[in-house]
């Protein structure tokens, strides 16, 4: 298998940990699974461009961009963090309507 092809059979953080033989806490990935993952995509796109060609070479990429967003949330939390966009969309907005604007 390439490595492209056992990257797709991964599914959660801790496959994701477990494939790279990186330690880590499961009561912080249990947490925070999305997040970190969500994170380690995000890294993974802001180097996109740098990508190395080899693959032993981007093994190691990987790598250490994964354990860096798991990091992330050894050092700080989701609502910190604000990975997905429900975190940074500030106060709840209200409106008024009243009810001769509501047509039946």
């Amino acid at each position: 298998m390439s490595f492209e092809e056992e990257m797709e059979e991964l599914e959660s953080a801790e496959d994701f940990l477990q494939y790279f033989q990186l330690e880590y806490e499961p009561s912080v990935v249990h947490v925070n699974r999305l997040h970190i993952l969500q994170r380690f995509h995000d890294y993974l796109q802001q180097g996109d461009a740098s990508m190395p060609e080899d693959e032993t070479a981007k093994r190691a990429v990987y790598s250490k961009l994964l354990m860096r967003a798991y990091q992330d949330f050894v050092e700080s939390d989701a609502q910190t963090e604000k990975v997905f966009k429900v975190f940074s969309m500030g106060e709840p907005q209200t409106a008024f309507v009243s009810l001769s604007d509501i047509k039946t």
